[in-house]
């Protein structure tokens, strides 16, 4: 993991196309703004785990019989 101390409206970058730059600090809360591509998907860690969470309950759902393979 890459460690790096940033002020208000410094910026990081990462790669050819994504910026991070910290719009403020409050107290113990930083906002962040970030630019990336369209196709680049961004979300909080917990909302991430939901996600995740979803996908794979929906990866358990019974088949049904139509989806069983057939056997002679």
């Amino acid at each position: 993991m890459l460690v790096l101390s940033r002020k208000q409206d410094e910026k990081i970058i990462i790669g050819d196309s994504i910026t991070l730059m910290v719009i403020s600090i409050q107290g113990d809360k930083v906002r962040l703004g970030i630019e990336a591509p369209k196709h680049v998907s961004i979300h909080r860690e917990e909302v991430y785990q939901a996600i995740q969470r979803e996908r794979g309950a929906s990866d358990e759902l019974p088949r049904s019989e139509a989806d069983q393979p057939r056997t002679a």
